[in-house]
């Protein structure tokens, strides 16, 4: 199955959600490709740093640009799970990854400059149905704050609501530390010492490739 974490706003955390899910991936002993088509290489950066550990299961890395359809269709016939880091913008990656993906999750702030986004984005899934049919898009909110007093995320969740290509997921990734800490360490949250954020990664993992503690779709 091919994942695209995607969106036209930068600093809304797929980076950090494409290799936590492919650590996440990893470690249940799944077959993983991480394809990073950002010029800022922030995946294949966390690939190279997971490379240099002795002690985690592998993540297999590559770099694509430009239009990206076949390459995907190819790499997804090589690998159990392909995972795309798409770049922080409306690009030939992105909507070339949009007509190859058979998911695609938007990580959003929940922020007014972040939700107004959804809005394009929300157009450019509707394009990609027209040459992609099957596609499953959801909306993500992350890096919410983890104050329960703030509601920001409840309300963006209302918000998003009102799309009518990408369907809110029911999974919230919050801000934390730990986070931060697994990308700098090429390692993900499921394999650090922190029960929210894994809970986190799994909960989401469960959403997109179903049941956590059974077989993973293909």
């Amino acid at each position: 199955m091919i994942l695209l974490l995607g969106g036209e706003k930068g600093g809304t955390g797929k980076s950090t959600l494409a290799t936590n899910l492919a650590a996440w991936l990893a470690v249940q002993g799944c077959d993983v490709l991480l394809v990073d088509t950002d010029v800022q290489r922030t995946a294949a950066n966390w690939v190279d740093r997971r490379h240099l550990l002795s002690n985690v299961p592998a993540v297999h890395c590559a770099e694509r640009r430009g239009n990206v359809f076949h390459a995907l269709r190819d790499l997804a016939k090589r690998y159990e799970q392909v995972i795309v880091d798409a770049g922080g913008r409306d690009s030939e990656e992105l909507r070339t990854a949009l007509v190859a993906a058979h998911q695609v999750y938007v990580p959003l702030r929940a922020s007014q400059p972040d939700l107004e986004t959804s809005l394009h984005m929300n157009e450019l899934v509707t394009l990609a149905h027209g040459m992609n049919p099957t596609l499953e898009a959801r909306v993500l909110i992350s890096m919410a704050p983890t104050n329960p007093s703030v509601k920001e995320a409840v309300d963006a969740r209302e918000l998003l609501q009102e799309l009518s290509a990408l369907l809110p997921s029911a999974v919230t990734i919050s801000e934390r530390k730990v986070y931060r800490d697994a990308m700098t360490e090429g390692r993900g949250a499921c394999e650090l010492d922190n029960d929210k954020a894994r809970a986190e990664i799994a909960a989401l993992a469960g959403e997109i490739y179903g049941d956590t503690h059974g077989e993973i779709q293909p």
